[in-house]
């Protein structure tokens, strides 16, 4: 599968529970829609995905990608009720990094 290198790093950051990494994947201004919460800049991603890492240990598996819809489609497994499922990602890109993700 043909990753954009940041969506790569933010899985690799993902799976290694490395808050740190994953918000790096971010601009300072990036927006994160999860849950029925927004995360906005980088701080607040890395708080955001720092407690969901501790709460969840969630793993991501991607599944498919789209370029042309910015979409991609993983297999998440964690310690949360009905693991494993399958969650759609819509990415938003700036400069190379995340300008915007909406976890569906």
């Amino acid at each position: 599968m043909n990753l954009p290198e940041v969506v790569t790093e933010l899985i690799h950051a993902q799976n290694n529970f490395d808050s740190t990494a994953y918000a790096n994947c971010f601009t300072e201004t990036a927006v994160v829609f999860d849950e029925g919460h927004t995360h906005n800049g980088k701080t607040a991603i890395k708080n955001w995905i720092d407690k969901a890492n501790k709460a969840y240990q969630a793993v991501m598996k991607p599944i498919a990608y789209s370029e042309t819809e910015r979409t991609l489609k993983t297999e998440v497994s964690g310690t949360f009720p009905g693991s494993p499922i399958v969650m759609t990602y819509h990415y938003e890109f700036k400069d190379g990094l995340i300008q915007s993700l909406k976890i569906v």
